[in-house]
């Protein structure tokens, strides 16, 4: 086999069937070729590449980068290996590595779009946004016919804070793209962007017609609700919400029910009895700081202040704990062995998660903790003691968060149900919300939340902070303060003034916490009020609850 021309290899019939079982979502069958493939040309940089790719879906980095690194020795001209490592060693918190092999490419071929493409997707990914843009710059020269680096590049200048440049790069994707719905929920989500007559109309003529493609007629209608609003057409505003709402809703699979069954396992499994087992272990670092919640109460606003301090990093929503947590119950209970950089999966058990963790060892929980802070160190890039990974649906894992990393602070960032909930009816979230799409299945995840959050109160006495968002517009400076003392930290001025701080915000409340704390929109949702029926019936208890909780909280 000619591995010097790894392009010749692509047509191999065995290498054809391999790339077809990864499309199709099986790649334990594309590894079986691969690896008989390579018995009989174990030199062969085309069937090494696509396997790293393969065991890349398992989570086995190392591998890959063996693999790859074998290949390149072969090929230093591979763009496909070195294209592909740039992934693996930014996986495995290698920014060095990756930006080499990303500079290498580009001085390979330094006319190739796709490279600095590559290069802004990595600087994206260790949160330098000033990067990214400047790369996409680069890519966008070349007039690239498909929307995506266009709406990468205006993302990221929104991150950046660059409000009028964002502005004006969303309308030149509607200029080019005028079909994709994206750019103008972007605008929309601009909270302080209005949008001019001529815009609203050509949102109306897009859900006109009858061959808007689903994802797009479901952001044109968030965006055209929020324009309404802006109009104060509440009603108006509130069909096209309910439309972009029901339209998300029929394209996912989620069950209520199944997240009331999760929290009642989480209140069997984490008793006070169970952590006094585990008392000592895990990782004892104080690094992170958890915020979490429900979206919409409040949390980029704590993460806001907590970054204006000088002893605090902000990053972003880390998806380091849900994948930690999917990883453990892929196949029933992780096991950490001497030596092991990584778990095995034991299929001894077909426990779901949160049991699964009843087979953990006290030794498992120390990796697990010493893991996330390894994965989190690529997003720390200030030399400061503590960082904040401000993902709210982390609530659902305080129990791990505790066993793991039982010295870490966590923030439960809590929101008027009423108004967190409609807030976030209101607003498209592309993945990850899949309890948002209806007014009743908000209120039962609300309940389920606070339930939770209850029973954490009890088996972890103190554990959690409580910070409600009425309060931090009521008295800041009272609220501030508390926070830092829970944190064990001095009070510095310099968080008052947190809109002040300038830092890449990725989250729909980036707009926001640029601004000072103001009331208005504390009541928003009472526009609203005489078509929330469902929402009121749903939280049942937990709405007449939460006045009560305010002035206990106090």
């Amino acid at each position: 086999m000619n591995t010097a021309n790894p392009n010749a290899t692509f047509e191999d019939p065995q290498i054809q069937k391999a790339m077809t079982a990864l499309r199709e979502g099986r790649p334990q069958a594309a590894e079986q070729l691969l690896r008989k493939f390579l018995e009989a040309d174990p030199d062969n940089v085309t069937a090494m590449t696509l396997l790293a790719e393969t065991v890349m879906r398992f989570d086995r980095h190392q591998e890959a980068e063996k693999l790859l690194t074998r290949s390149l020795e072969i090929a230093p001209g591979f763009v496909a290996a070195r294209h592909t490592i740039v992934s693996v060693m930014l996986m495995q918190n290698k920014r060095d590595e990756a930006f080499a092999h990303a500079d290498r490419l580009i001085a390979q071929e330094p006319a190739n779009p796709n490279h600095h493409g590559l290069k802004a997707m990595a600087h994206a990914w260790v949160g330098d946004h000033a990067g990214a843009a400047s790369e996409y710059e680069i890519v966008l020269r070349y007039v690239p016919k498909g929307p995506a680096p266009w709406l990468a590049y205006a993302h990221s200048l929104r991150t950046l804070n660059r409000r009028d440049d964002a502005i004006a790069a969303y309308r030149k994707v509607i200029e080019r793209f005028p079909r994709i719905g994206e750019p103008y929920w972007a605008l929309a989500n601009l909270k302080s962007f209005r949008f001019d007559d001529s815009e609203i109309e050509a949102m109306r003529a897009m859900l006109a017609a009858t061959d808007l493609p689903v994802e797009s007629r479901v952001q044109i209608n968030f965006a055209l609700g929020k324009a309404l609003e802006d109009k104060s057409d509440y009603a108006s505003a509130f069909e096209r919400y309910k439309e972009g709402n029901a339209l998300k809703r029929a394209t996912i699979n989620y069950n209520a029910e199944m997240t009331s069954v999760y929290v009642q396992n989480c209140k069997t499994l984490f008793t006070l009895r169970y952590f006094a087992e585990f008392a000592g272990a895990g990782s004892d670092r104080r690094d992170p700081i958890f915020v979490v919640g429900l979206p919409r109460s409040g949390s980029t606003l704590i993460e806001q202040i907590l970054a204006s301090h000088s002893r605090i990093e902000g990053t972003m929503e880390l998806r380091i704990l849900p994948f930690l947590v999917g990883r453990i119950g892929a196949k029933g209970t992780m096991q950490y062995r001497a030596g092991q950089s990584h778990p095995a999966l034991a299929t001894d058990s077909q426990a779901p998660y949160p049991e699964c963790l009843r087979n953990l060892v006290a030794d498992d929980l120390k990796l697990l903790g010493e893991e996330y802070l390894e994965r989190a160190r690529i997003h720390r890039v200030e030399d400061k003691p503590f960082f904040v990974d401000k993902m709210p649906d982390n609530f659902a894992h305080i129990g791990l968060i505790h066993l793991m990393l039982p010295n870490a602070k966590i923030i439960d960032a809590r929101r008027d149900p009423m108004a967190c909930c409609f807030s976030a009816f209101k607003h498209y979230f592309p993945l990850g919300k899949d309890f948002s799409y209806a007014l009743s299945d908000l209120g039962r995840y609300y309940a389920d939340y606070v339930q939770l959050m209850a029973h954490f109160d009890k088996a972890l006495p103190g554990r959690v902070h409580r910070v409600h968002y009425e309060h931090v517009v009521e008295d800041s400076e009272r609220e501030i303060r508390r926070l830092f003392d829970y944190l064990e930290l001095p009070f510095e001025e310099k968080t008052l003034r947190f809109h002040e701080t300038e830092r890449a915000v990725r989250t729909a409340s980036a707009d926001q916490v640029r601004r000072p704390i103001f009331k208005e929109g504390l009541d928003d949702w009472r526009h609203y009020e005489q078509w929330l029926e469902p929402l009121k019936s749903a939280l049942g208890p937990v709405l007449a609850g939460y006045a009560d909780e305010l002035k206990a909280s106090r």
